[in-house]
């Protein structure tokens, strides 16, 4: 249905000089710094502009399901394939980003507690006054652990959800026991600023979102950019921002 683009960076200058134009992006969240930083990249060796809008999954789908028509889309495949069935994307290009892990957080002065171990992660869970998450892709994962773990009963009292980065704020506000859930690329954002990442997931539990990024529209520039991300050059941006 798509084709997995993998264009050597040398390639990728001579193929799309520089166009002069403006690249609109509806992107997750979860890629910020990584896209951020291939966006800088790709305007200094093109010239064109890219302007990114971030938000949660759903929030991508209902934007872009009702109208919205951003040059590219970037978001879970999921996500991708039933914007790709409505019409609102010819699915003809395609190209993966990476994957961000899920991570735990406390505000900054909070104690840490042990997350090393699935056993011990329960006990971090059951041991907090209170838990704050998502309710895009990574908040949904994080749902289904708790379930998995059997843990949903016992903490869903104590247990507050935001649409997006808000989470973020109350976590830094808080007081108490409290454990954050995000991606680690997010909470990474707010380090120095009032939060701090206890870790990541166990690995026995861990789960992974992927973002493949695809064009809404076939101009030229936006063709160049979703390119670009899959040259190594871009590859390496994204993995020194922690996604892999």
């Amino acid at each position: 249905m798509w084709n997995w683009l993998f264009v050597p960076v040398v390639s990728f200058l001579f193929a799309f000089p520089a166009l002069a134009a403006e690249v609109n992006v509806l992107s997750g969240g979860a890629i910020e710094p990584g896209l951020v930083a291939a966006a800088d990249a790709f305007r200094k060796v093109t010239g064109n502009e890219v302007k990114i809008k971030f938000a949660p999954a759903p929030e991508i789908r209902q934007r872009v399901g009702s109208g919205e028509t951003p040059d590219m889309v970037i978001a879970p495949p999921a996500v991708l394939d039933e914007l790709v069935k409505s019409g609102k994307l010819d699915g003809t290009v395609r190209v993966l980003v990476g994957r961000v892990g899920i991570g735990v957080a406390v505000r900054d002065g909070a104690a840490k507690p042990d997350i090393s171990t699935t056993d011990a992660f329960k006990r971090a869970v059951l041991d907090a006054d209170s838990l704050v998450y998502n309710r895009a892709s990574s908040g949904l994962i994080v749902e289904g652990l708790l379930q998995r773990l059997g843990l949903a009963e016992q903490t869903q009292a104590k247990t507050t959800r935001y649409a997006g980065s808000e989470m973020m704020e109350h976590v830094i506000k808080g007081k108490g026991k409290e454990l954050g859930f995000s991606p680690v690329t997010e909470i990474l954002l707010y380090r120095g600023k009032g939060l701090q990442l206890v870790g990541r997931l166990p690995a026995d539990i861990e789960n992974f979102t992927s973002y493949a990024a695809e064009p809404a529209s076939k101009s030229e520039a936006s063709l160049a950019f979703v390119r670009f991300l899959g040259t190594p050059a871009a590859k390496a941006i994204f993995v020194a921002a922690g996604i892999e």
